[in-house]
């Protein structure tokens, strides 16, 4: 069975889209609406006090289900389609990299993926499957030990997810997608033109993971990244060059399955100081307690 079919038969395995006929559901729901701009609004309880508790007091009251994920019988794609139903929104790394010898690039989307540090700006990025069935992403950035990471937006999230092609090694995504290319400084592999924030970056470790469920099988590889260089657009950037509009970053997250989600609505929290917040408060200071079981 050739890369291509595996791929195929995993993702058919998998279950990730639940629609029979999709492009007939998508048809029936309406149009996008580009007048949508991020705008700030309050949180649900502006008056919310210390010691109070969840928002809405009914939700400690609702039932739970336990789930072992090694569960006897439990198939690996039911984890893998719980878990990233449940930890959403994810930021999605566009992953461009190229082989040591420049004869193929790679270009590709991953949920999986993460900022980590700021000093030294570490960056991770999740594999499925082990080195010994690397897909074209992870075979390049294994050779040549770097990459750039492009932030998605809506404005080329279609090219973007056409990138998830199961092509087989050596075809080009950059030409599937329509995309731009463009140099980078620090690394070879091409940054997307299109992208408003993007990272060049090194490879800092790579580790690989053995299931727990199939003993000797290698199921994913975790990827650390060092960022060397920062892009970002002009329009996106403050006069400090240390903030980014989210108005015009307009980033795209992974949610479960087949869904992704658009940054629309945002609201702010001040972070509490303890000696303004507990010690100067009569009120507060009454909460105060030592640390018990079950805490």
């Amino acid at each position: 069975m050739s890369s291509v079919q595996e791929r195929a038969a995993a993702e058919k395995a998998i279950g990730r889209n639940p629609h029979p006929d999709f492009k007939k559901v998508e048809s029936s729901r309406p149009p996008w609406d580009d007048t949508k701009s991020f705008a700030f609004s309050q949180t649900k309880s502006p008056d919310w006090k210390l010691g109070s508790g969840a928002n809405d007091s009914s939700s400690s009251s609702k039932s739970h289900v336990e789930i072992d994920p090694y569960e006897e019988g439990r198939p690996a794609p039911f984890n893998y389609k719980l878990l990233i139903s449940a930890v959403v929104p994810r930021p999605i790394a566009f992953v461009s990299t190229r082989s040591k010898d420049g004869t193929s690039t790679n270009l590709a989307p991953f949920s999986y993926f993460s900022l980590i540090n700021h000093d030294p700006p570490l960056f991770t990025i999740g594999y499925s499957g082990g080195f010994d069935k690397a897909k074209d992403s992870l075979r390049n950035l294994k050779e040549s030990e770097e990459c750039t990471i492009n932030i998605i937006s809506e404005h080329f999230v279609e090219a973007a997810n056409s990138c998830s092609i199961n092509a087989p090694y050596g075809e080009s995504e950059w030409a599937i997608s329509g995309l731009t290319p463009a140099e980078s400084k620090t690394v070879k592999a091409s940054r997307v033109k299109e992208a408003v924030f993007t990272v060049e970056g090194k490879v800092e470790s790579l580790r690989e993971f053995e299931s727990r469920a199939t003993k000797g099988k290698k199921t994913g590889v975790l990827a650390i990244i060092e960022g060397t260089r920062f892009w970002v657009r002009e329009d996106a950037i403050n006069e400090q060059r240390n903030l980014i509009d989210p108005a015009v970053l307009r980033p795209i997250s992974r949610l479960g399955g087949i869904t992704y989600g658009r940054l629309t609505e945002g609201f702010e929290l001040t972070r509490p100081d303890y000696n303004e917040t507990i010690k100067n408060s009569e009120e507060a200071s009454k909460l105060v307690k030592p640390k018990v079981d079950g805490q």
